[in-house]
C-alpha cells in the first residue's frame, strides 16, 4: 500500500514538473483560476460603451467595485477579495486597455474617460449605489468617481492612490523627471521581473517561468502602456476635486512605496473631512497583494465603523 502511495506521489510530482517546464501557461492559468475560486469569484464579460469589459464577480451584499492600477489587472485584488466576498458583492473589472478587456477605439485612456466608463459599467449592472476602491491609477479613478457621483458612492477605499500632485516626490517621479526609464513599463522579461521588486517591498515568490508567462502581455503592450502612462501622467491632481468630499474614506498606504510617496495620505486626510489613514510599515505600492489579510480585515472594520 505504501509503495502504491509513494508511486502515485512520484507520478504527481513528475506531472507538475512536466507542466511547469513544458506548459507554464497552463500552470499559470490553473493558479489564477484556483485563487479566484477560493475567493468565490467568477469571470464574466459585457460591452460597455462598445468596449468589451471582462470582470470578476462574487459574494453577496452591498456592491463593492475595485479598480486595479496601471499595468495591472483584475487579479491584483483576488487575494484580498477572499476576505471581502463573505460580506459584500465584489466586482473587479479589467479597465479598457488592460487585462482581458478590449481597447478603446479612440485611444482615450484618460482618468476622466475611465471614470465615465466605470460609471457606465455600474449602470449596466443595474446598480444605483456602489462602494468603490482602487489602487494607484485605480485609486485616482475611484477618487474622481466619488467626487463626481457622491450620492451614488457609499464609501471610498484608496490604496496608494495616484493623482496627489502636492505629495512629496516619489522615487518614480524623481527618476522620470531626471530623464530615466520608466520602471513600471517592461520591454523584456528581465524588466518585467524587476517591476515586482520596484512596486512591492516584500513580493510573493513566483517561479521565473510563471513570471515570464505573466510578463508576455505586458511586454507585448509596451507601446500601449507608454501611451496610457502619458495620458494619466498629464491628468490634473485630484486635490481640488476631493477637497471637502464627505464620502467616508479609508486610505491605506505602504510606508516603503517607491512609486507614490506615502506622504500623499496626509495630504488627502487634510482635504477630506471623513477620511482616515492606515500606514503599513515594510509594505510597498501594492498593500492588497503584500498584506491581503491585514488590508482586508482593516477594510471590514472601516465598513463596520460607518454602518
Amino acid at each position: 500500500m505504501l509503495k502504491k502511495i509513494a508511486g502515485l506521489l512520484a507520478v504527481l510530482v513528475l506531472a507538475v514538473v512536466a507542466v511547469y517546464y513544458f506548459s507554464p501557461e497552463r500552470l499559470a492559468h490553473l493558479a489564477v483560476s484556483a485563487e479566484r475560486a477560493n475567493a468565490g469569484l467568477s469571470r464574466h464579460e459585457m460591452a460597455v460603451n462598445g468596449i468589451r469589459v471582462v470582470y470578476l464577480d462574487g459574494g453577496q451584499g452591498e456592491p463593492l467595485l475595485l479598480i486595479h492600477g496601471f499595468g495591472a489587472d483584475k487579479d491584483n485584488f483576488t487575494r484580498v477579495a477572499l476576505y471581502l466576498t463573505t460580506r459584500y458583492r465584489v466586482l473587479i473589472p479589467d479597465l479598457p486597455g488592460f487585462g482581458e478587456s478590449g481597447l478603446a477605439p479612440d485611444g482615450d485612456y484618460s482618468i476622466a474617460t475611465q471614470v465615465q466608463r466605470m460609471h457606465a459599467f455600474v449602470q449596466a449592472l443595474g446598480l444605483k449605489t456602489v462602494h468603490i476602491g482602487g489602487n494607484s491609477m485605480g485609486g485616482e479613478i475611484s477618487a474622481v468617481y466619488a467626487a463626481q457621483y457622491p450620492t451614488e458612492t457609499g464609501s471610498l477605499w484608496l490604496l496608494a492612490p495616484a493623482g496627489v500632485a502636492t505629495a512629496p516626490k516619489s522615487e518614480l517621479v524623481q527618476r522620470l523627471e531626471a530623464g530615466g526609464s520608466n520602471p513600471l513599463i517592461a520591454a523584456n522579461a528581465d524588466e518585467f521581473a524587476a517591476i515586482f521588486h520596484f512596486v512591492m517591498s516584500d513580493p510573493p515568490f513566483v517561479p521565473r517561468r510563471i513570471l515570464d508567462v505573466m510578463g508576455r502581455t505586458a511586454i507585448a503592450h509596451h507601446d500601449l502602456n507608454q501611451h496610457i502612462f502619458e495620458q494619466i501622467r498629464s491628468a490634473p491632481g485630484i486635490e481640488a476635486q476631493v477637497k471637502g468630499l464627505t464620502v467616508p474614506t479609508r486610505i491605506v498606504w505602504g510606508e516603503q512605496d517607491r512609486a507614490l510617496n506615502v506622504g500623499g495620505a496626509k495630504v488627502l486626510e487634510g482635504l477630506m473631512p471623513k477620511a482616515s489613514a492606515l500606514i503599513l510599515p515594510g509594505v510597498g505600492h501594492l498593500p492588497m497583494l503584500e498584506r491581503p489579510r491585514e488590508v482586508g480585515e482593516d477594510y471590514l472594520a472601516f465598513r463596520l465603523s460607518i454602518s
